[in-house]
């Protein structure tokens, strides 16, 4: 059956979410529910099936468009639907989506039944699936980069069996179906064709287990815990990711069952906590600097916070509320050239809620004395009331 869910909560993304969101989601959950990961586990490959249906409509601005405004109604008819992710093979959706698993070449899941990029010389050589992370650093750490301990799961080739998913003492028989090919020849529509897929059998392996391996049931593959220390460099952005190289999974079984090959990478994701005082803007910190009534009147020397330090400012006499004032080389740093940003205050002039008798005294003589006709702002104002009366 096809999803019932809202895509959007099945990918568990905001509406807003752009198009790398969408595809990091997906690539997330694919992993996480990915059968390879999961053997034996019906509601897994149907939530892996039911993320594809989802990531097909949302990755597509047109057919979003429609779901957004119509629903699941808006897409049928016009191609906008056109696959039923929960009858198709696992082999097929990674051939629709390959390309944001790292594809051939890449180091990211490749398909199941595949398995293999390129080497030297055109030499095909299994690879591993890729895996991501996420961590959490302050625009200070952004500042001066840092190092981060990550804590992740990864499938491993199985230590009691080496892989072969069979019973030590024992080995794996040659799959029936296909001989030992691990694929198998499918007759098209009235025989004019024939379609090579995956060996149902054995799943590409060549091999059927009949006594399995007490530790990894037969999968070839155990679940370990690893901890890495990540460096996060200087000027890295909300959202962008580090790549680790080799830290990923080892080949899927049926591409390579002792794990011999290339690993996939692992990604670490980086997010940027909120800070209290600034915010970005490219390689730039923007802040509110509050000034009094009367400094900003009078001018004055104020003391602001920057991100390792405080500057004086200066604030000119007859300072508006809103005006920026600039700190050249405050900010923060270009990831590639190390060239730091500005940081920029601008001015919220804060009006005093609460007034002594001899406060509100002094306001009211000088109320009696102020001149709104030269006042710029105010000039400006009633002006334009008089003209549009």
């Amino acid at each position: 059956m096809p999803a019932t869910r809202d895509y959007y909560e099945i990918l568990s993304v905001e509406r807003t979410a752009d198009g790398d969101e969408i595809k990091r989601a997906y690539r997330r959950l694919a992993m996480k529910y990915h059968p390879d990961r999961n053997p034996g586990d019906a509601e897994a490959e149907a939530a892996f099936k039911e993320c594809a249906e989802a990531y097909e409509v949302l990755s597509d601005d047109a057919k979003r468009q429609r779901y957004d405004q119509f629903g699941k109604e808006g897409l049928r008819g016009g191609g906008a639907a056109a696959h039923d992710f929960s009858r198709m093979n696992v082999e097929d959706i990674f051939s629709m989506f390959g390309d944001i698993f790292g594809g051939g070449g890449g180091g990211g899941f490749s398909s199941r039944g595949g398995g293999f990029g390129n080497a030297r010389g055109g030499q095909r050589v299994a690879k591993g699936y890729d895996l991501e992370t996420e961590v959490r650093i302050t625009l200070e750490e952004v500042l001066t980069g840092c190092e981060r301990d990550v804590n992740f799961t990864r499938l491993d080739v199985c230590d009691t069996c080496a892989g072969s998913g069979a019973k030590p003492g024992t080995t794996p028989d040659t799959c029936g179906t296909c001989n030992g090919q691990g694929r198998v020849q499918q007759a098209g529509l009235g025989g004019m064709f024939r379609m090579v897929t995956v060996c149902p059998g054995c799943k590409g392996r060549g091999t059927v287990v009949k006594d399995k391996c007490s530790t990894c049931h037969g999968s070839g593959r155990t679940k370990k815990d690893r901890t890495l220390s990540v460096k996060i460099p200087a000027g890295i952005h909300d959202g962008q990711a580090v790549r680790v190289t080799g830290e990923g999974e080892p080949p899927p079984p049926e591409a390579s069952p002792d794990g011999k090959g290339l690993r996939g990478n692992l990604h670490v994701l980086v997010r940027t906590k909120k800070h209290d005082l600034f915010e970005r803007e490219g390689d730039h910190l923007l802040m509110e600097m509050p000034v009094s009534f009367s400094q900003a009147a009078l001018g004055a020397e104020v003391e602001i916070p920057t991100l390792t330090a405080k500057e004086e400012l200066k604030i000119h006499a007859g300072t508006q509320h809103g005006k920026l004032f600039r700190l050249n080389g405050q900010g923060l740093p270009d990831l590639r050239s190390g060239r730091r940003g500005d940081l920029v205050a601008v001015t919220k002039i804060e009006i005093p809620k609460k007034l002594t008798d001899k406060q509100r005294q002094l306001l009211r003589d000088f109320a009696a004395t102020e001149d709104h006709d030269v006042m710029p702002e105010s000039q400006g104002f009633w002006k334009k009331i008089k003209d549009l009366f």
